[in-house]
Order: C-alpha cells, then sequence, then structure tokens
C-alpha cells in the first residue's frame, strides 16, 4: 500500500503542469468592472485556468506596459499551444441569472409541448407519445400554454381522457405554475369534488367538480403521487441540460430551487469530473437548505463550478394563471387578483431564517402586490441585515411605477428575464388593461432608477437562447418583429446593458464578479466563440449566432474548431 501511495504521489508531482494557451486572431469584446466595453485581438490562458492577460485594447496595453518592467530571474514568455480563433468573435461566457437545471433537463427527457399552437396539435401530440411509449407508467411533460393556443380558458380532463384514459397523464404548464391532469391521474391522488384547494392554490372547478388543472401549490396534490425519478433519470437530466447550456454558450446559470435530489445530482457530477457548467444554487426552500448546508453557504466546490448561497421563495404564482398578485383585479376576470403564497409575518420568518445563516435571498414575485410585499418585508429586515445582501427579486413583471425606486433605495436586485415580454405582451395587456402597463417589464424605468439588471430564460419555461434574450432587451420584439417599433419601447436598454445583463450584473447577482463575468487577468477563462458581435449585428443576425467554441476554466467544454497547436 505504501509503495501505492508513493507512487501516486510521485507521479503527481512529475506530471507536466497545464500548458499556457493564447487565443488569438479573435474579435473580442468584453465589459470592464465599470462597465465599460473593452476590444481586444486575443488572451492567453494561465496555468491555473484563469486569463493570465488580454492583448490589445486600453486595458491589455497597460497589462504590456506593466509585464515590460523586468523581474528577477523571469524566463522567457513561451506558449505551449495556439487557438486560432479564426477571426471569430470571442466574449466572455453568458450567464443565465435565472434557469430550472433539472427542469431543462427532464425536458427533454419527457414530453414537451412547447411548440404547440391549439389544443388539437396538443392532444395528438400527446397521443402519439403515449403510443410510443406504452411502458410508462405516467406520461408526464410540460410546455403547455392555453394562451398560445388561443383557447380563451384552461383545458380539461375530458380532453385528456379522449386520448389518453387507461393511465395516470400529469403535465405542467409553461411556466411551471400550474399542471393539467386526466382522470386517472387525479383518481391515484384522490382528488373528487369534495377536495379542498390549498393555501396557496387552486383547483380548478367545473359543474362543481375538479376540471383537471390544479394552480401553484395545488399541484402538490398531483405531484406527491407522481413516482419520483431514479438517480440515473436525474443524472441524464443534469447531462442533457448542461450539454444545452453549454452549446449556447452559457457557462453558468442561476439554478433558482435547488432541491436535495438536484444536489445530489450536481455533486455526483463534481465528483465524477464532468460537471463542467458552473452552477449558482439557491435552494428550493428553507428545508432543502438545512439539509445540503451545515448552517452556511457552502464553499465554492469543483474549482468554482459550484456553491449553494442562497435560498428561494415565493411570493406569488403566474401571470398566465392568474396566480400572480395584484393590487387591483384583474381587468379580464374581475373577481380573482391572485393567489398570495406567503403572509407577511411567515414571509418575514422565513427571510430571516436564511438571512441570519448568511444566505442570499431571491424572491419569485411577478404581481405588483407581490412586489410591494417582499420591498416592504425587505425594508423591515434592511436594519437587521445591512452588510452587503444583494436581495433579489426574481422575474419582477409587474410592479407598481411608485414601487420601482426602492428596488434601488433598499439594494434590491431585480433578476428579470426579457423573453418574458414578447411571450407575454399580449397576455399582459389582457390581463391588465393598458392603463395598468407602466411597471410591466419595465427594464430601462429599473435602470433610470438606479436598479441592477440581472438577465436570464427562466428555462424551461422560456428557451435558455440567451441570444434571444439579448436581441429582446434592446428591440422589446419578437423573432418575426413584432410588434413594429417594439413594445413600449421606452423600456428598451442598450446593446451594452443588455450583454451586461448576462455577463457582469448576472455574476454580481450570485457574488461571483471576482470571479466570473467579464475576462480580465485573475478571473475564469470563460469565453465562447461566436460568428457575430452583439454589439453590431441586427436582431434577425443575432438571434441567429452560432456557438463555434465554449471554454469554462480555461478547458474547451463544447466546440467544433479544432484543438489548439502545440508549438
Amino acid at each position: 500500500m505504501k509503495r501505492l501511495l508513493a507512487g501516486a504521489l510521485a507521479a503527481l508531482i512529475a506530471a507536466p503542469a497545464a500548458a499556457d494557451t493564447l487565443v488569438e486572431n479573435v474579435k473580442g469584446i468584453t465589459l470592464n468592472a465599470r462597465g465599460e466595453v473593452v476590444r481586444f485581438t486575443g488572451l492567453v490562458i494561465g496555468r491555473d485556468g484563469k486569463i493570465a492577460r488580454l492583448i490589445a485594447g486600453p486595458e491589455a496595453q497597460a497589462d504590456q506596459a506593466q509585464r515590460k518592467k523586468p523581474k528577477k530571474n523571469a524566463p522567457p514568455e513561451t506558449f505551449d499551444a495556439r487557438l486560432d480563433g479564426q477571426g471569430k468573435v470571442l466574449l466572455p461566457g453568458l450567464i443565465d441569472a435565472h434557469g430550472h437545471v433539472m427542469e431543462l433537463g427532464f425536458q427533454q427527457l419527457t414530453l414537451d409541448l412547447s411548440d404547440t399552437r391549439s389544443l388539437a396539435e396538443a392532444q395528438a401530440k400527446i397521443d402519439a407519445y403515449a403510443r410510443a411509449n406504452p411502458n410508462r407508467k405516467w406520461i408526464l411533460g410540460r410546455g403547455w400554454n392555453q394562451e398560445s393556443w388561443g383557447l380563451g380558458r384552461f383545458p380539461t380532463a375530458a380532453e385528456l381522457d379522449a386520448v389518453v384514459a387507461d393511465r395516470p397523464v400529469w403535465l405542467a404548464r409553461v411556466d411551471g405554475h400550474a399542471g393539467w391532469a386526466n382522470s386517472a391521474a387525479m383518481a391515484a391522488a384522490g382528488i373528487g369534488p369534495a377536495t379542498k384547494s390549498p393555501a396557496g392554490g387552486q383547483i380548478q372547478m367545473v359543474d362543481g367538480k375538479p376540471s383537471g388543472v390544479f394552480v401553484d401549490a395545488a399541484a402538490q396534490l398531483i405531484e406527491a403521487h407522481v413516482p419520483p425519478p431514479t438517480t440515473k433519470d436525474r443524472d441524464l437530466a443534469l447531462a442533457k441540460a448542461q450539454d444545452r447550456l453549454l452549446s449556447l454558450g452559457i457557462t453558468a446559470i442561476a439554478d433558482m430551487g435547488t432541491r436535495v435530489e438536484d444536489w445530489l445530482s450536481f455533486r455526483r457530477a463534481g465528483d465524477g469530473d464532468w460537471l463542467r457548467l458552473r452552477i449558482f444554487s439557491y435552494s428550493a426552500s428553507i428545508e432543502p437548505m438545512a439539509q445540503i448546508t451545515a448552517g452556511e453557504p457552502t464553499p465554492w466546490l469543483y474549482d468554482d463550478k459550484l456553491r449553494m448561497a442562497g435560498v428561494k421563495l415565493y411570493a406569488d404564482g403566474a401571470l398566465g394563471s392568474r396566480g400572480a398578485w395584484l393590487k387591483q383585479p384583474y381587468a379580464d376576470k374581475p373577481a380573482e387578483r391572485g393567489l398570495q403564497f406567503l403572509d407577511d409575518a411567515k414571509l418575514r420568518n422565513l427571510m430571516s431564517r436564511a438571512a441570519m445563516d448568511g444566505f442570499q435571498l431571491a424572491i419569485h414575485a411577478i404581481g405588483d402586490a407581490a412586489n410591494a410585499q417582499v420591498l416592504n418585508a425587505i425594508a423591515d429586515l434592511q436594519e437587521s441585515y445591512g452588510r452587503d445582501r444583494r436581495w433579489r427579486i426574481e422575474h419582477a413583471q409587474i410592479v407598481d411605477p411608485a414601487d420601482i425606486p426602492r428596488f434601488a433605495q433598499l439594494g434590491v436586485i431585480a433578476s428579470m428575464q426579457p423573453v418574458h415580454q414578447t411571450s407575454d405582451r399580449l397576455m399582459a395587456e389582457a390581463r391588465l388593461g393598458s392603463n395598468r402597463l407602466t411597471g410591466a417589464y419595465a427594464w430601462h424605468s429599473m435602470q433610470l432608477a438606479g436598479v441592477r439588471l440581472a438577465f436570464g430564460s427562466d428555462t424551461p419555461v422560456e428557451s435558455p437562447d440567451p441570444f434571444a434574450g439579448l436581441a429582446t432587451a434592446f428591440t422589446r420584439q419578437d423573432a418575426r418583429g413584432a410588434p413594429p417599433g417594439g413594445w413600449r419601447p421606452e423600456e428598451r436598454v442598450t446593446r451594452a446593458d443588455a450583454l451586461a445583463g448576462f455577463t457582469t450584473q448576472a455574476a454580481y447577482a450570485s457574488f461571483a464578479e471576482n470571479r466570473v463575468g467579464r475576462l480580465a487577468p485573475g478571473l475564469w477563462a470563460d469565453f465562447i466563440l461566436i460568428d457575430v458581435d452583439p454589439l453590431t449585428a441586427t436582431p434577425e443576425a443575432l438571434r441567429a449566432a452560432k456557438v463555434s467554441e465554449t471554454w469554462v476554466g480555461g478547458q474547451r467544454v463544447w466546440g467544433q474548431l479544432p484543438p489548439p497547436a502545440s508549438r
């Protein structure tokens, strides 16, 4: 045994260090610590996987001038490997400030209805999937959206029974805030006319009977009976999600709602040396936080690829299912104002429980009443937890204009998803009415008030494609260019600010700004090579951007170009 240990130690000592790599012939773009655009033509990756320096550009010139100072016993600089970027654009690795990693992976393993445009089309896809998977005890999936179907109502269990009646079917709505069950699923869960809606949820009823749609907390009545995925299923889902994100140039993501089982998958990937994506983990609630951590945020693990430092809470539901909590009734359903998930005392108690142990709070709030409630709670807790807390409100979609300045006053980060605006605009007009849209998806108003914006996708609610998010942020238009001139165009941000939302600001929002988010000496060499310049390309060209390579920590983790040439 001693010989084996000695041999292994000798091998480690004798192993050559990772080589310096020169990446050259690129059109490099990054933002500096002041938010200014810096352009460069190459970069050097050190043996530690971090940026050694940039080549050309103002910062690099200053760096080169510094390097010209003689150093005692300094060996001449050599590069062991060179990568020809072939004139492509090099950007910092993009960061999705709000996504759901495992849900994205499971979307690729289960039935995906996100591309259906009618109830009939969805029924046909469900039927085909059930026939192709006769051994699945439950048919599971997500992605349906009655708004994009033009249905004008929620679907029903009877409409699912028409295509699959012999086994349970459970399908999450596109936003994850409602689920659609067939009669077999409701029977398996013991759901009947006498079943009461739980706090923070709603069982949709038709003629005194459950219709088959369960909103927010009510979905747990069904989900508690769904067979859990196996460990292998979870690891496969993580691998699928990781490949998808890296292929789109996303090198880091804030995972909003990490469960214990998810964390175990992340750790298995790290232990097995196949975790290539950086995951900023936010516990699904207080309980997983307590089970995963030792009463404080975890250290940065696997060369800063994984950390749990935050907790996700919910103040309300989603606009599409009318679960968003509004100050005034819905314009298209005057008897409803949405769902308040937590009373004021419970919200403050949960926030205090996390904050006292040093965890960051990321709180889902979509409606203006929910946003106001969270801001009020932060104002009350600020004196007790006044250091750099970086409180986050996730989505902040509908905000009373009077509350926008409070984000900046309280140091609250608005974690927003540009693509929600294009998906939701017609629905938002219907739900709110035109006279209540002033604070809706109000990115520029937030900026003018001094609020930090972190951008993401909310994948798999939306596509994780960051280039769609970038284009939307500075156009307020969808992929078809609608509406002409942009929806409420006064809320557009600049291209540079859009890029910051997916890089420097997204890193700051997760306390990672000294590790990733920009390209500068001492930060990790997380970068991508693409075929367009996001600061000059047309929105159409940017949406069609192709990622050639994705690098994390100085290692190519996804790509098409040949490996660096040895020198």
